[in-house]
């Protein structure tokens, strides 16, 4: 009885024993299993949250000029490919009218059959006549060959002359594309750091009055630039944005608005005294007579930066009129604050 009391108590002891491990074993495994709460995030700074803009809106602002340039050569590679496809075609032309009269030449000899040079000679009555016209014909016969073969030459020129262009309009499309791709993705982070610092806004102010702004020595017709220009202020920043007529939609912080980047405006203000000048700072930079910081009068060009990604009109006293950047609005500034690139005059 005592042995079988003893083995009882020792059986319960295992059961137990085992138990107890199995229901560890659970726990332990509920534990592994259960997610562990991820550590928040600390947010960012308003400091950084402004370090962060600044930094999206330059990167923003030379993408804006990259592309303006990318146009400007896609214009001039869709315009070269234009005239080289005319010329190879003009070419083509000439080429089928010069053969059709070799063609109709065969043809005639062929019809008329051919007639023996020394008959002709001995039944004629002036020998000198069919002498000289026998020379003609062998001379003009010569002529139409290596008029011919001017002509083929100058045709395949033509054609690998219209080739270039159009493979140089493409590769510029693609590169236009990808900036444009490059520029939506930019656009989404730089909405979000706006949107956390509450400074994003979809629209601008309506333009208001033109402040009264002294002439400094400058021609009329860049005061009628730069009274052009103040005329939009307010007017939102638009990426790509400007023509010579006025605002253009672009795609600024993601959604459709009318409006200027920074060489849309300055082109659209000298269009208004009829000067044409390229949506563009590089080909803005060459278009006139380049002067000094110190030498700067209104309505005068200021470049930004050694890639000169940006750009305004100098209105005197040291500042400018400018479309800054995304989520901004044209304004007037002063040009101190960034690297002076240089100054162009253009009236």
């Amino acid at each position: 009885m005592q042995r079988r009391a003893a083995g009882t108590r020792t059986s319960a002891r295992r059961r137990i024993t085992a138990s107890t491990a199995w229901t560890a074993s659970v726990v332990l495994s509920v534990g592994l299993l259960t997610p562990v709460p991820a550590e928040a995030k600390p947010k960012p700074t308003r400091k950084e949250l402004t370090a962060q803009q600044k930094k999206l809106a330059d990167e923003a602002e030379k993408l804006s000029e990259q592309y303006n340039g990318l146009r400007e050569r896609l214009r001039q590679a869709q315009k070269a490919a234009a005239v080289a496809k005319t010329s190879a075609d003009r070419q083509k032309k000439t080429l089928a009218e010069a053969r059709d009269r070799i063609a109709k030449l065969a043809a005639d000899t062929y019809k008329n059959g051919p007639v023996d040079p020394a008959i002709s000679f001995a039944s004629a009555g002036d020998p000198q006549a069919v002498l000289d016209r026998s020379a003609a014909l062998n001379y003009f016969a010569s002529q139409d060959n290596t008029r011919i073969v001017q002509l083929l030459q100058t045709m395949q020129g033509a054609e690998r002359a219209r080739k270039a262009a159009e493979a140089r309009a493409s590769q510029v499309r693609r590169l236009t594309d990808e900036a444009k791709k490059k520029r939506g993705e930019l656009q989404v982070k730089l909405k979000k750091v706006e949107r956390q610092l509450g400074t994003y806004s979809s629209t601008g102010s309506r333009p208001g009055s033109i402040p009264s702004v002294g002439s400094g020595g400058a021609s009329a017709k860049a005061m009628g630039a730069v009274r052009a220009a103040l005329s939009q202020l307010g007017v939102p920043y638009s990426w790509g944005g400007g023509t010579a007529s006025g605002p253009s939609y672009g795609t600024a912080q993601g959604a459709n608005i009318k409006g200027f980047d920074c060489s849309g405006l300055t082109l659209y203000a000298y269009a208004q005294v009829g000067i044409s000048l390229g949506h563009y700072t590089g080909s803005q930079y060459s278009a006139g007579t380049h002067v000094s910081q110190s030498q700067l009068k209104p309505g005068d060009l200021v470049f930004f930066y050694s890639d000169l990604h940006h750009m305004g009109m100098y209105i005197g006293n040291g500042k400018m009129v400018h479309a800054p950047q995304t989520g901004d609005v044209v304004k007037i500034a002063p040009i101190a604050g960034r690297p002076f690139a240089g100054g162009v005059r253009l009236a």
